[in-house]
């Protein structure tokens, strides 16, 4: 084992312990009120939702953004220059810019809000740049690039925090309160998903209204330009991590339990075809696609502990939206589709729900409390605001981020393992241990405190 190895090891259990490490490289401004200075890599729809959020702060600078397309980059100086903040350096040199932006010696933290397949090299070439690194969900596309991202981090010594929002949800992290209080006893079963009609932004050309469009790759807008292409040529989850990230939470994943196995099963295709027809005739060329992506994916997943996981993909049909949780333990059982709860001996009647709204505000987490009013008016209910902070207040503390490069790879690694499942016609296939034993002796602090 090399020294790099060992002083990561050393300091990550460190920060389980609650004690900040310190990553090589990290030199702030010395001037008496430090900002962080941040880069920008993708500054589409989505990157655009965390620089507004970025601008409204006054511990945050923007030294450089990047991406590759002009409508962006005007679009972000636009956002910059209406929040009176001075222009950052602008690179648009082809798919490879980014590199440029990660010369900057300025820059302490980069933001990647690119196509997924870009997600892997960008992590790497930035944590090799000893800069923090806030990416986008999903970061390995592969197991390959799940343990390359691993490795990198512990070699580095920089933190990498997926940006998944949905743990800091506020229902879920009243949830998360109530699972720490053992409200609903010993956790048995969890599911999640995502569960939402994205019809819309897989085939869209920019133009109003976007529902009217069935079109994607070069004459798509914006996520319709790559992201429909994966349901083209990919069969499996492509996109657990809003269902996985809270339960694995609530059940101590990495943090003295794991994931084991998994098995994955898919329907027919049927949806995004139906869709193309229905607004662009049978005779539209996208007719002609053939979609790999089956409607529903349906994925179980086993742990160390035995619990059971069961997460659901449902993208491509007419279905209102819902991430479709379930906790449920010896004592109870909660669900967010029917926003409803019951607890044995606590509920008002035997056996039958009751509205979760009252238990939610009792068991309101403490850091919404606390912060609930600086994340009113931020995207996706203020959840953008917590994930967001979380990661600003790693880098300005200098400390690990509280979803880490291990959460990032396990969350992500289902995609893959999925698609090899289903592959081998619904084989169970083992889960790797991203973090080489060390989720036996670290702590779940996530949340706990100020621990943001």
């Amino acid at each position: 084992m090399d020294s790099n190895r060992r002083n990561f090891i050393k300091t990550t259990a460190a920060a389980g312990l609650g004690i900040s490490i310190l990553p090589s490289g990290i030199v702030f401004s010395k001037d008496k009120d430090p900002k962080i200075r941040l880069g920008f890599i993708g500054v589409g729809l989505r990157g655009q939702n965390h620089l507004e959020l970025v601008l409204k702060r006054t511990d945050t600078e923007v030294i450089a953004i990047c991406d590759v397309q002009q409508r962006m980059i005007d679009s972000s100086l636009k956002l910059i220059a209406d929040a009176g903040k001075l222009k950052p350096q602008v690179i648009m040199d082809g798919p490879y810019g980014y590199k440029k932006l990660l010369e900057n010696k300025d820059i302490d933290a980069v933001i990647i809000a690119t196509p997924w397949e870009w997600h892997t090299v960008m992590c790497i070439d930035a944590m090799n740049a000893k800069k923090y690194v806030g990416c986008e969900v999903i970061t390995g596309m592969n197991i390959d690039e799940c343990w390359e991202l691993v490795r990198t981090s512990e070699r580095t010594g920089m933190p990498l925090m997926m940006l998944e929002n949905v743990c800091y949800r506020r229902d879920v992290m009243a949830v998360l309160n109530m699972v720490r209080q053992n409200v609903f006893g010993e956790l048995v079963h969890l599911q999640g998903g995502y569960q939402h009609d994205l019809r819309e932004v897989k085939f869209n050309d920019g133009k109003e209204p976007y529902g009217n469009g069935v079109e994607f790759g070069e004459k798509g807008f914006s996520e319709a330009q790559w992201r429909t292409n994966h349901a083209v040529h990919r069969n499996g989850d492509l996109y657990p991590t809003h269902g996985i990230g809270p339960v694995a939470m609530m059940i101590d994943i990495n943090r003295g339990n794991r994931f084991t196995q998994l098995v994955s099963y898919s329907t027919k295709a049927r949806g995004l075809h139906e869709h193309i027809v229905k607004l662009g005739g049978p005779n539209h060329p996208n007719s002609k696609v053939n979609f790999k992506l089956g409607d529903v994916v349906t994925t179980m997943i086993s742990t160390n502990n035995n619990e059971t996981i069961l997460l659901q993909h449902d993208t491509d049909l007419p279905r209102p939206y819902s991430l479709g949780f379930r906790v449920q333990g010896t004592k109870g059982i909660w669900m967010d589709l029917n926003e409803s709860i019951y607890i044995e001996g606590q509920s008002k009647k035997p056996h039958q729900w009751e509205d979760a709204k009252e238990w939610l505000v009792k068991y309101d987490h403490p850091l919404w409390k606390k912060y609930g009013n600086d994340a009113s008016g931020a995207g996706h209910g203020g959840m953008d605001w917590f994930v967001l902070n979380a990661f600003l207040e790693s880098v300005k503390r200098k400390i690990n981020t509280p979803q880490d490069v291990y959460d990032a790879v396990t969350w992500s690694a289902i995609t893959p393992l999925s698609e090899s499942s289903i592959q081998l016609g619904g084989e169970s296939v083992d889960f790797p241990d991203f973090t080489g034993g060390k989720w036996m002796n670290r702590k779940n602090e996530f949340a706990l405190g100020d621990n943001y």
